[in-house]
């Protein structure tokens, strides 16, 4: 099992990358009230059969030839359900897929969220031909990071990796995440 949710994110993410998604959205809800933490993944991907997406969930099936089982998805699921939370997977051929976990946010088996402004980072950076918009909310208050305003912001032929424009994006996602959290430790 990965040793935090922004990682089972990350792989969850770069399955929508490989998916051919031009839209990648992600939303991590922290409820405390509710004692839920529930992360969203959508992306308007190549979607998958309803075979497939049972398969999916099955850790000794995978499409990639580089290794025999695909883990990402069963150990998100997993990491989910024990916690007493629950886990979706929607897809549709042709249309994209949708994830949905809820862990207790209080449960002892809980893994931390871990650097989820770094794995947000990484994943703009790298992925730079792909939109994402990361929502992050705690309680009722919350920021929204789009890839797509950023572009209209920086212009044509501004590039993400630049080291100033990758510097800005992560201390906006490092301190937007404080600010609306209060550096709350999740």
């Amino acid at each position: 099992m990965m040793p935090e949710i922004s990682l089972n994110i990350l792989d969850v993410a770069e399955n929508s990358v490989r998916a051919q998604a031009s839209l990648i959205e992600i939303t991590v809800s922290v409820k405390p009230e509710e004692d839920t933490l529930t992360v969203w993944i959508r992306d308007d991907g190549c979607g998958m059969t309803p075979e497939q997406v049972s398969n999916v969930q099955d850790p000794f099936y995978t499409t990639r030839t580089t290794r025999k089982v695909g883990l990402g998805v069963p150990f998100f699921k997993q990491a989910a359900e024990s916690t007493d939370g629950s886990f979706q997977i929607s897809s549709e051929l042709g249309k994209g897929t949708a994830v949905k976990a809820v862990f207790t946010l209080s449960h002892i088996d809980r893994m931390p969220l871990g650097d989820i402004s770094s794995t947000i980072h990484t994943l703009i950076v790298f992925n730079e031909q792909i939109d994402f918009r990361y929502t992050y909310e705690y309680g009722d208050r919350s920021f929204v990071l789009d890839t797509r305003q950023m572009r209209e912001m920086l212009g044509e032929g501004i590039s993400f990796s630049e080291p100033e424009v990758s510097a800005f994006i992560k201390e906006y996602l490092e301190t937007n995440k404080s600010e609306t959290d209060g550096g709350a430790d999740i």
